[in-house]
């Protein structure tokens, strides 16, 4: 069957809270609203607020809320609307769900995931526009991953439920209209390996989220100028599959990693470190960087285009690295 990023999240989203006795959805609008981005839309309707219970515009207060359920026994999955509001939580998150099981010595682990809207693209301007989940994979004892692709939206949230430990699920709002055909069964996703998007010979392009769509992109034009890119769709910021990339790189000899979280101190500067470290002598030139512009994400439609990493810039990086 064929279905949008969109679509493909809410069937995810209604085949955990069926499946999974224990599951239940909160959050701000996710009922009688439908969510902010329309994932939950629905879903209240047909499932009853025992499954769906909207919740006061306090994300400190739901996603400790959220915590106290998961230690209780429940697989609670919490919607946050935009990664920017998620840091009205980030007491909750980092001080709670990513260490009590640590501070527990083991005795109570928070088995919750917390999904929410991340990246720019929409003209939404400098307040939530942001590209955050770098802030989180630097936290341990969180697992942080990007839904890249309408499969993987559709089956992440599966397999995050049967994690023990919290799960961030950053969910990129200008991938909602990319569509694809999938089985009518769902298929759950394999969050501890990275996967190859496009096979290749000459470098390896290493990604995520919105990044995958602008690489693959590029790949297409680059056999024109006699170049083969394999691209690597990393789904998992924390933990990285570095085996997958590093594997890549010893074969292609050359690497370029693109985001679009800011540059510095970003997944990209982590991703080329441990290239540096573990591939040197597979390397045939300097590991390329591409990431957003350093500045506030601009809300003029041309001037946020210029802020983000487009296909043309991933075209140009590839040059610059294998020339």
């Amino acid at each position: 069957m064929k279905l949008d990023y969109r679509a493909a999240l809410r069937d995810g989203l209604r085949h955990a809270l069926i499946n999974e006795p224990r599951a239940f959805l909160m959050g701000e609008d996710v009922g009688a609203y439908g969510g902010c981005f329309a994932v939950s839309l629905g879903l209240l309707e047909e499932l009853g607020e025992n499954k769906v219970r909207d919740t006061p515009l306090s994300e400190s207060a739901f996603v400790g809320a959220g915590i106290g359920a998961a230690m209780g026994g429940l697989r609670p999955i919490v919607e946050i609307m935009t990664v920017n509001f998620s840091l009205l939580a980030l007491d909750q998150i980092m001080n709670n769900a990513a260490t009590l099981l640590h501070m527990s010595g083991g005795q109570f682990a928070v088995p919750l995931v917390i999904r929410m809207t991340t990246g720019a693209g929409r003209q939404l301007a400098a307040q939530h526009s942001h590209s955050l989940e770098g802030w989180y994979a630097h936290i341990p004892g969180l697992r942080i991953v990007a839904p890249a692709t309408v499969a993987d939206a559709r089956g992440m949230l599966w397999t995050a439920l049967a994690d023990p430990d919290p799960v961030l699920i950053f969910e990129h709002a200008a991938l909602f209209g990319i569509t694809d055909d999938l089985p009518e069964e769902l298929e759950p996703v394999d969050l501890d390996r990275a996967a190859v998007r496009r096979p290749g010979t000459d470098i390896t392009i290493v990604t995520y989220g919105s990044g995958l769509h602008r690489s693959l992109e590029a790949a297409e034009v680059l056999p024109g100028e006699g170049i083969s890119a394999e691209v690597i769709d990393l789904r998992t910021l924390r933990p990285l599959d570095s085996d997958t990339y590093l594997e890549s790189v010893a074969r292609t000899h050359r690497a370029l990693v693109v985001e679009e979280g800011w540059r510095t101190g970003g997944i990209g500067a982590e991703v080329a470190a441990q290239i540096g470290e573990e591939a040197f002598w597979d390397l045939d030139a300097p590991v390329g960087r591409l990431a957003t512009a350093e500045v506030p994400i601009p809300y003029a439609q041309h001037l946020e285009a210029a802020a983000l990493v487009q296909a043309d810039d991933v075209v140009a990086a590839v040059r610059a690295v294998v020339g």
